[in-house]
């Protein structure tokens, strides 16, 4: 659904932001604002401000930066109109309804709700009845608890065809009802449509809100024809878009800025009970592109979980697959693989909940698992070898969509590459097909040189900082464009070097479209570092023995306009923070609306409310932006 700006702006008059904020964050008045430690960030001493006036709250440890729709959506997992939708009913004010929604439609959907509720209660009552025996059994042998049974409201399926219908019938609910839900199957075909669940142990799976939707069964007879029979997809459950246990895990997840996908239902409630309540699972399918999408929503890196074994790392491959192509900056996967063949449910029982956490702690990038692969996938010891290989991952690279995450991956690429055939002798063999258990392979220890490699951390650095700067610049050596105001935000740096003591934390997070500015930016960094007493001459001579001086030449050819003095070398200190902390507004501002522009175009061409929160976002940013410029006006 889409809410106008005005509704908006309604609501946030209505409800204040530190009341929001209070029921996560205890707050102190300071002035006209108030004060508390960051929510987003452990820390000692409060950075996290909270303005009712200017109705936002700001986080100077971790950036983060909103109003009270954006607080719930990151504190809280919740969608963004979820978020306005509990706003609102806060502040008293009632969302208009969508035009275009059928109202018979919506009394289904309201119908098919109950119904499932209504299922899952006779599935709960009958786990405890002597029919459900053999379930409760199986739940002791897998030491689930009566907590547990309750907590994840499992249940049993009687070996019955009709008993959840009759069950259905006697609370009002139509055939035509019951096998629109799923819950029955029926068609033209079958004449007396039966339940679809029988014998089986019962999972009920939720939507974010918490609503049931759907079921997964377990086979409790050995001669049933599938082990786990899920639902089939429905009026209020599409399995590709959802995840098990999504709507309690969030809130953990949000809190430890982890979320931790498994490969079953029995997995997530033993990852769950072990400590880990941040843990979900797909629904009987590969993970899909939306399932990711949902996850990215709550933590930027979510690990999965996947057995030991050759169907484990397979499962995981197909993961990686899915999610090549819509990696975006900020945001990616990491892989945690068991040894020994055990799923996440044995490790916990053999070796106690901080098993876990290790296997956790040492998930492994998406690049590394893709790396690795595509590296044991062969043996590379002749130069033909070696190019398909090269070949091979240009062409799955060439599949990320962003450019900016494309870019830092060609690099990557290159760089380990290098690194492989530098390593390795020209006669060496494919190395092991699981990560960790055998001795390191040739392309494992190339991995790790990369790691060691100081350039990994410009590769890899915060690839959020990429945009698509639009400010005019100029062109330089084979068809570089180099904007001019980053140009001339280097340029005052090289004459002024105390800037780059002042600012060093704003200059490590500048975005620079300019691979030669931000080599110089990098340059400038380590040079602070080396603890050097720096002037424009030493600064100058220190990036020459660092084979930048073509670089710096390159600023000074094109940093030069006459009306931007406070760049040159004889202007006074005063002049020369005044026109940098300008610059520094204008070259931020052209990004944020860079990023409005391309978000305005994504909503019209999808309607998404997320994409309108950021809009909305972005557009107080923007107009904090101008704020700052006006104070260096003249």
């Amino acid at each position: 659904m889409r809410f106008s700006p005005q509704l908006l702006e309604e609501i946030r008059a209505r409800v204040p932001v530190s009341q929001v904020v209070a029921r996560k964050v205890p707050l102190k008045r300071a002035g006209r604002e108030f004060k508390g430690l960051s929510p987003f960030k452990d820390e000692k001493t409060p950075s996290f401000t909270v303005n009712d006036q200017k109705g936002f709250y700001h986080c100077f440890a971790s950036g983060e930066h909103g109003d009270i729709f954006s607080f719930l959506v990151k504190t809280e997992g919740v969608s963004f109109p979820e978020a306005v939708e509990r706003l609102a009913e806060e502040a008293g004010v009632v969302l208009p309804k969508e035009q275009r929604v059928d109202p018979k439609v919506e009394d289904q959907r309201a119908n098919l709700h109950k119904l499932m509720e209504t299922a899952n209660s006779f599935f709960r009552d009958q786990l405890f009845t002597n029919a459900g025996r053999d379930a409760r059994e199986y739940l002791v042998g897998r030491q689930i608890d009566d907590a547990a049974i309750t907590s994840f409201g499992l249940g049993f399926a009687p070996n019955n065809r009709s008993a959840l219908k009759q069950h259905l019938a006697a609370a009002g609910f139509s055939e035509t009802d019951m096998i629109s839900s799923g819950m029955l199957i029926g068609g033209d075909d079958i004449p007396q449509p039966y339940d679809r669940f029988r014998n089986r142990l019962m999972f009920p799976i939720h939507d974010p809100k918490g609503r049931v939707v759907a079921f997964g069964g377990r086979a409790l007879a050995a001669d049933q024809p599938a082990k786990y029979l899920n639902s089939p997809e429905t009026p209020l459950f599409h399995k590709g878009r959802l995840l098990y246990n999504i709507h309690r895990a969030r809130q953990s997840a949000f809190d430890h800025d982890e979320i931790v996908a498994v490969e079953g239902y029995m997995d997530a409630i033993a990852l769950s009970r072990a400590g880990y309540p941040q843990t979900v699972a797909p629904l009987g399918t590969a993970l899909t592109p939306d399932q990711l999408q949902l996850m990215w929503r709550i933590a930027p890196e979510p690990i999965l979980c996947f057995d030991g074994d050759s169907a484990g790392l397979k499962a995981a491959h197909r993961a990686l697959d899915t999610a090549l192509p819509i990696l975006k900056p900020g945001f990616s996967l990491r892989f945690a693989f068991l040894t020994d063949g055990l799923d996440p449910d044995d490790l916990i029982r053999q070796q106690g909940p901080e098993a876990i956490r290790q296997v956790l702690n040492d998930a492994t990038p998406l690049a590394d698992v893709l790396w690795q692969r595509e590296w044991d996938a062969g043996d590379w010891s002749t130069p033909e070898r070696r190019a398909g290989y090269e070949a091979r991952l240009r062409t799955l690279v060439g599949q990320i969509a962003d450019p900016a995450v494309n870019a830092h991956y060609v690099q990557a690429i290159r760089e380990r590459l290098q690194n492989a055939w530098q390593s390795t002798k020209p006669n060496y063999q494919a190395g092991s097909s699981y990560y960790g258990r055998n001795q390191p392979s040739p392309g494992r220890i190339a991995a790790r040189q990369f790691k060691n490699n100081k350039l990994k951390n410009n590769v890899f650095r915060n690839l959020e900082r990429t945009t698509s700067l639009k400010s005019s610049s100029l062109v330089a050596g084979a068809g570089q464009a180099i904007p001019y105001r980053e140009a001339l935000l280097v340029r005052a740096l090289l004459n002024h070097p105390w800037l780059i003591e002042e600012f060093a934390e704003t200059i490590a997070d500048l975005n620079f479209t300019s691979r030669a500015l931000q080599r110089l930016r990098d340059g400038l960094l380590t040079l602070v570092a080396s603890e050097l007493d720096l002037d424009t001459a030493t600064i100058r001579d220190q990036l020459e023995k660092l084979r930048l001086n073509q670089d710096v030449e390159l600023v000074d050819r094109l940093a030069t306009h006459k009306s931007d003095r406070f760049a040159e070398q004889d202007a006074d200190s005063a002049e020369v923070e005044k026109g940098w902390r300008h610059t520094l507004a204008l070259h931020n501002r052209q990004a944020l609306q860079n990023q409005l522009i391309a978000a305005e175009r994504e909503y019209h061409s999808t309607g998404d409310d997320d994409v309108m929160a950021r809009i909305v976002e972005l557009q107080r940013l923007i107009a904090t932006s101008l704020a700052t410029e006006a104070q260096f006006e003249d």
